[in-house]
């Protein structure tokens, strides 16, 4: 029964990740992921291949991978609550990705649904990859990042000589 008190249950997660997202650079990703969007749909426009379902799920893509990376990048920065909640993030990335992954996911959903004209399943499809690329490239960034936030609290890198 002891081991059970120190597991998390699916909403404490959730809680834990909203928390560390709460300190997310938000307008740094909004306007990350609205330039990327027009970049893209202008140099689309230029060649021929406007394609503007591609230009927004890359804009939400990219507006997602600079909210959650910005947000577990400094873990000392913030409040108490925010800053355990970036620390548990930055231990569990996998579980942390799995937040903004999925809200990558509801985003390019009406997207690919409305804009794309796809059918619902076809859709879905198509935002649930969308959610797997944000997913596996928050993880492996946040990974890449615990040893950094590690080296900072311990007072810089191991020097091997």
């Amino acid at each position: 029964m002891a081991e059970n008190m120190n597991e998390l249950t699916r909403r404490d997660e959730m809680s834990l990740a909203g928390a560390a997202l709460r300190g997310a650079p938000w307008k740094p990703a909004a306007v990350t992921g609205g330039a990327v969007a027009g970049t893209s749909l202008l140099l689309g426009l230029v060649t021929g291949t406007a394609n503007l379902t591609w230009a927004l799920c890359v804009g939400i893509t990219l507006f997602s991978l600079v909210a959650s990376v910005g947000a577990v990048s400094k873990p000392d920065i913030g409040d108490r609550v925010t800053q355990q909640a970036r620390r548990w993030s930055l231990r569990h990335p996998w579980r942390f990705s799995l937040y903004p992954a999925a809200a990558s996911a509801i985003l390019m959903y009406p997207v690919q649904l409305i804009v794309d004209r796809e059918g619902v399943f076809g859709a879905a499809w198509d935002a649930v990859w969308g959610g797997v690329w944000v997913y596996a490239i928050t993880a492996v960034l946040a990974m890449s990042m615990r040893g950094r936030a590690r080296e900072r609290r311990l007072g810089g890198p191991k020097q091997d000589w």
